[in-house]
Parts: C-alpha cells; sequence; structure tokens
C-alpha cells in the first residue's frame, strides 16, 4: 500500500509540473532559431523517448545531449517563455528518470511541442519580412509538421509566394491531424498508455488551439479528459473523449480547404489571424490541473514522434481499419467497429499530401466521423465506406472513379441508422395486412389456400426478419444490451450466410405457392381431367363454404 501511495504521489508531482510547465508557454516569438541547435535537441529528445521503455541510462545520455543543445538554442529563442518552458520540461524529464517511463516521455513531449510552436512562429515572423531566406526553417518545419515531400514543396513555394495564410493553413491542418491521430489510440482506460497519448495531443493542440475553424473545442476539454483519466473516472473520460474526436474531426473539415483569400497585413500565424504590424499573437495559455495519475501504469507502447513513412501514407491503413470494421458490423459488434472507424480516420490522416487535397477527402472524412456515432451500424454501411475510399484512390492515381460506388456513398449517407431500422420495421408490420386479408377472405380450411398462405409468409420472411430483428439489434446498440445487438445478426441482410437460407426459403415458398394455385385451377377444371358432378358440386360446396 506504501508503495502505491508513493507511486500516486510521484504521478501528482509529475502532473503538476507538466501543467506548471504548459502554464509558462505563452506562445509567440520573432526572428531566426539556431536551426543546427534545434535539430540537436530534437534528435537528442527523439532518442531519449524512444530510450525510456528499454534504458534509463541511455535516457539519462539523450537527456544531457539536449540539455548541451539547448544551451546553443536558448538565445535564439525570442519568447523567453517558451524557452523556459522547454527548460523546466528538461529538468522535469530528468527528474523523472527514478519514477515510470511515461513520466518522462510525457515532459519529453511537451518540450517537442514547445519547441514546435517556438519555430513555426518565428519563422513565419521571418517571413513576413523577407519571404526568400526562410528556405531553412521551412525545410525543418515541414520535418517537424511531417509534412510529405509533395506539401513541404508546396510549403515553400507559398513562403517565397509571400502566401503566409496558406503556410499556417498547411501547418495547421498537420498539427489537427495530429491531434486526431493521438486521440484515435487514447483509450478511456487507467493506463501510461492513455496518458501519453492525451498528453500528445494536447501538445499538437497549443498549435492549433486558435485556428479559424477550431469551434467549441477548447484546451479545457483536453485538460480535462487529463483529470478524469489520472482520478480514474474512466466512465466520464470515454464521454471526453468522444466529445474531443468529434471537435477535432469538424475542426480538420474545416481545415480541408485552403483559406480562400489572404489575411490582411500579409501574415497568418498559427494562433489566429494576423494582427496589425505582423508581430506574432499571443494564444490563451494551457491549463493542466495537477490530478494524481494513475497508482497502476504499465510501460506503454510510445508512439512514433517522428514523420510516418511512405508506406504508412498509403491507403493500406484505411482499408486495414475498415476491414476490422466490417468483421466487426458482420457480427453485430457496434462498439468494435465505431473504434475500427475511428483508426480509419487516423489512418487516412496520414496519407498523402495528394490525397488529403483531393475535392473528395472532407466528404470521405465527414462520413467517417458520421459512422463513428451511428447507431445501428451494418456491414453495409461499412461497405459503402471502402468503395468511398476507393473512389478517393483511383481519383489520385488519375483514374475514373466507380459511379456506383458514389451512389451506394450517397445512400448510406441518407439512408441508415435509424432510418433504416424504422423503415423496415413499418414494412414489416404492413406485410401481415394482406396475410390478414388472405385469410378473412378463404379461411384456413383448404389445402391450397393455406399453401399459398405459407408460401407468401415465407417471400416475406426476409423482409419480417430485417424489420424485427433490425429494430431488436438497433435498440440493444444503443442501449448497449448485448443479447438484443446480436439480434442483427438473425436478419438475412446480415452476411453471406443469409443468401443460402434466403434462397432456399425462396425455393419453399415457389413450391408451396405452386401447389397451393394448381390446386385451384384443379378444382376450378382448368388443368387436369374434367371432374364428374358429384365431385364438382362437392367442389362447388367446398369452396361456398371457404368463401
Amino acid at each position: 500500500m506504501k508503495t502505491s501511495e508513493n507511486h500516486g504521489g510521484q504521478w501528482a508531482k509529475a502532473s503538476a509540473a507538466f501543467a506548471g510547465t504548459v502554464l509558462l508557454a505563452l506562445l509567440g516569438s520573432a526572428g531566426a532559431q539556431d536551426l543546427s541547435a534545434y535539430n540537436a535537441v530534437a534528435t537528442s529528445l527523439d532518442a531519449a523517448y524512444t530510450a525510456r521503455t528499454t534504458s534509463a541510462e541511455a535516457t539519462l545520455t539523450q537527456l544531457d545531449r539536449a540539455a548541451e543543445s539547448f544551451k546553443q538554442l536558448d538565445p535564439t529563442l525570442r519568447n523567453r517563455q517558451i524557452a523556459g518552458g522547454i527548460s523546466d520540461a528538461l529538468a522535469g524529464a530528468r527528474a523523472a528518470l527514478a519514477r515510470t517511463p511515461a513520466e518522462v516521455q510525457a515532459q519529453i513531449l511537451l518540450a517537442r511541442g514547445l519547441m514546435r510552436r517556438a519555430l513555426q512562429d518565428q519563422t513565419l515572423t521571418l517571413l513576413a519580412g523577407a519571404p526568400a531566406n526562410g528556405d531553412a526553417q521551412l525545410r525543418v518545419l515541414a520535418r517537424e509538421f511531417g509534412l510529405s515531400a509533395s506539401g513541404a514543396q508546396a510549403l515553400t513555394t507559398d513562403a517565397r509566394a509571400g502566401k503566409l495564410e496558406r503556410v499556417a493553413w498547411r501547418l495547421q491542418r498537420s498539427a489537427a491531424l495530429q491531434v486526431s491521430t493521438a486521440l484515435a489510440s487514447a483509450r478511456p482506460v487507467r493506463s501510461g498508455a492513455a496518458y501519453l497519448n492525451l498528453a500528445r495531443a494536447t501538445g499538437w493542440f497549443t498549435v492549433v488551439q486558435n485556428a479559424q475553424g477550431v469551434g467549441s473545442l477548447k484546451v479545457e476539454q483536453f485538460t480535462g479528459a487529463l483529470g478524469q483519466l489520472t482520478a480514474g473516472e474512466t466512465a466520464a473520460l470515454g464521454q471526453s473523449l468522444t466529445a474531443l474526436r468529434t471537435g477535432t474531426a469538424a475542426l480538420n473539415r474545416a481545415l480541408a480547404n485552403p483559406p480562400k483569400a489572404a489575411v490582411a497585413g500579409g501574415t497568418a500565424p498559427a494562433g489566429g489571424t494576423a494582427p496589425a504590424g505582423g508581430t506574432a499573437p499571443t494564444p490563451s495559455p494551457i491549463q493542466v490541473p495537477p490530478t494524481p495519475a494513475p497508482t497502476t501504469t504499465p510501460d506503454p507502447t510510445p508512439a512514433p514522434t517522428t514523420a510516418p513513412t511512405a508506406a504508412a501514407r498509403g491507403m493500406d491503413g484505411v482499408y486495414g481499419a475498415l476491414g476490422r470494421a466490417l468483421n466487426a458490423a458482420s457480427h453485430a459488434d457496434g462498439p468494435t467497429a465505431r473504434t475500427a472507424l475511428a483508426s480509419a480516420t487516423t489512418a487516412l490522416a496520414t496519407t498523402s499530401e495528394d490525397t488529403r487535397s483531393d475535392s473528395g477527402y472532407p466528404d470521405l472524412v465527414q462520413d467517417l466521423t458520421a459512422a463513428q456515432t451511428r447507431q445501428a451500424l451494418r456491414p453495409a454501411d461499412i461497405q459503402a465506406l471502402i468503395g468511398e475510399v476507393g473512389n478517393l484512390e483511383r481519383r489520385v492515381a488519375g483514374q475514373p472513379a466507380s459511379a456506383l460506388n458514389a451512389t451506394s456513398a450517397g445512400v448510406a449517407r441518407s439512408f441508415g441508422g435509424w432510418l433504416r431500422v424504422i423503415v423496415f420495421a413499418l414494412l414489416a408490420l404492413l406485410a401481415f395486412i394482406p396475410l390478414y386479408l388472405l385469410n378473412l377472405a378463404f379461411g384456413g380450411r383448404n389445402t391450397y389456400w393455406r399453401a399459398i398462405a405459407g408460401g407468401l409468409i415465407l417471400l416475406l420472411l426476409p423482409l419480417l426478419l430485417e424489420g424485427l430483428m433490425g429494430l431488436l439489434g438497433a435498440i440493444g446498440d444503443a442501449t448497449g444490451v448485448g443479447f438484443l445487438r446480436a439480434a442483427t445478426n438473425f436478419s438475412l441482410m446480415q452476411g453471406a450466410y443469409g443468401l443460402p437460407l434466403w434462397a432456399l426459403t425462396s425455393a419453399l415458398a415457389i413450391g408451396l405457392t405452386a401447389f397451393g394455385f394448381r390446386g385451384l385451377c384443379e378444382q376450378f377444371g382448368l388443368l387436369g381431367k374434367p371432374s364428374t358432378p358429384k365431385n364438382a358440386t362437392q367442389q362447388s360446396l367446398d369452396w361456398d363454404e371457404e368463401v
């Protein structure tokens, strides 16, 4: 018990140090930095982040190197509060070596975030006065923000043309995607991995917190989620993560297209609009309450802080995540399907600049985001998203898109969720009307009419099952009742297993209706030998009695 209490206290101190350092980060700067020193600090910190999970000694060596390189970088940082924040983060990481790896890594993430923001603001201010003199800074920014080769070239082109609002937009968009990536990896559990992912998301959000289109998303939401995590409030944390993902998705949609016009004054630093005179604005400071961390924290598997590789920027990750979502939806596992869709959104954010610049990219992001909050997810919904991804991939490759895939995406967008459930439930209810009228008109004593009624029931069986089981499954998905959610699996439209069952019931229906109508034709003398008068009289009596 004592060890657990000490461990919790250590995490509380680390959280307090993390909060105090961020409070110092009132971001905004001017002038150029020593890029060689910047690169040395960044390299050492990234190495320390990776080494902490395997060797505390190697981590200490890298932190010492980072501290030495920072002595050279420090004088070139124009914003002294940022400089102090980075220095405090380095000291905090060193002090946390005796505790958990997550504490060290969180401090490193903070330092790296502050470095990126300082470089971004000073570079934008430098470009405002000399657009042709910032190529070196732009190359470092492109690397730090994970831009592709084409994205880095576009960044340089915009800067040389004096289009600083587009430069800021490209950096904001990349930072927003990084926030989405970190949030998609965060889980509502009390663990070091969740703590790191939230800390990473918070750090990246500081870069874009005042961007146009941020909407209602606030830093306090991130810090509140950190507080819920360290307090062990997993239910509230899950709700906060959902809200953060929704807000970040809206931010990504707002940043999907470049600004239409230059901002007055010629510059648009990442903090928001450009003030008069070309100076960088001072955004709202981050506030992280010093809340206690979990008492049992497994060593996390750190997410890479460097830019994604070229392979990761392909569409394979998107297809893989959508495949997992389709697998979950095929057996009515809605929560797992929605989690996989969040992973697909994250994978899509790491695709190439050409993909993210396509006109269909915002619609795909919006559809993926909407599917993550949709109840009663069905395999057809995921298949439509896969087709939409395929169309995006084909357009980027210069090939014609599939009209059928586009139509399916539009249908899934408008005819899904509760609307589909209610429509099929009403149709299933209405299907009993002709069956009732048939029984009312002819009764149930005639064998042939009973066969016809049975055939009609079998023909309507797929509709009846879809209406009833789809409704029960949607209710189970909305309420979290597992056995009700599984009712959807009894629909013949749920998976491939429904096709042979549908074929079997259709064959039985055809047989029964054929038998029934043939018998009626024989009774009326339309088929077979003419009946004797006695039989005809008896059949007439039977018919009159039935009618």
